[in-house]
């Protein structure tokens, strides 16, 4: 089974900025391209750092409140965080305002890597390496979720060949395999009860699948089996044991 990669839902058309960009030019490229941030490069094309909107607003944030004692503005510099915003609120360049070091993908990971990543992190975007670590393309939370777009037929295709097929080596008519809203039905009886979690497990993972109903039933239970017996032995049981 093959998740959609990274580089197969990406945007190469990337609005980038320089260690030297001016703060200014920075502002301007977001609000003119209607963007949230941007990657900061060096000269060879790699990413160095990353720019947000909220990057920007913290000059805003940090001006001093003419009302505000000057002691209470001096001690919030005390803290690491503290001296990070100061720094940004005083950045007149792309690098002084960057943050770093940048949280990245490549274009050969898979859509879920990149889900989880953006999750993990907490960001809205992502910069797209190549094998060589080079910037070429930008993904977001929404070009991710480009695979819940995924007509019902193609996915009930995809469980037919890479779960009943290829991997249980079954007829396509073993299961009955229904499909309505990405909402997947399997249906059915099989051999073992291995072969019925293979194929629940497989399912869930597939790109664009929102839930999987599982009607299935087997002849055999070989879950208490050892693994030298013989029964255990079949089509499934090295996918099984990587469970």
């Amino acid at each position: 089974m093959k998740h959609n990669k990274v580089g197969s839902v990406m945007s190469t058309d990337v609005v980038r900025a320089a260690y030297g960009t001016p703060f200014k030019e920075v502002a301007r490229l977001l609000g003119e391209h209607r963007i949230s941030g941007l990657p900061v490069v060096n000269e060879d094309d790699r990413v160095i750092g990353v720019i947000s909107e909220s990057d920007l607003l913290v000059r805003q944030a940090e001006t001093p409140d003419p009302y505000e004692p000057r002691k209470r503005s001096w001690f919030a510099r005390l803290t690491r965080e503290g001296r990070t915003l100061a720094a940004k609120a005083e950045a007149r360049t792309a690098g002084q305002l960057m943050t770093e070091p940048p949280i990245t993908v490549h274009a050969d990971d898979t859509i879920v890597e990149a889900a989880r990543t953006m999750a993990r992190n907490r960001v809205e975007r992502l910069p797209v390496l190549d094998e060589e670590d080079r910037l070429v393309g930008i993904v977001t939370r929404r070009d991710l979720l480009k695979v819940f777009l995924r007509p019902d037929s193609e996915i009930r295709a995809e469980v037919v060949d890479e779960v009943l097929v290829r991997t249980l080596w079954l007829p396509p008519h073993a299961v009955n395999v229904s499909v309505t809203e990405g909402v997947v039905t399997l249906t059915g009886q099989l051999e073992r009860k291995s072969e019925t979690e293979i194929a629940v497990s497989m399912t869930r993972q597939m790109d664009g699948v929102v839930a999987v109903v599982d009607h299935l039933t087997h002849r055999l239970d070989d879950s208490r089996l050892r693994p030298d017996e013989p029964a255990l032995h079949g089509i499934a049981d090295d996918w099984l044991r990587k469970l």
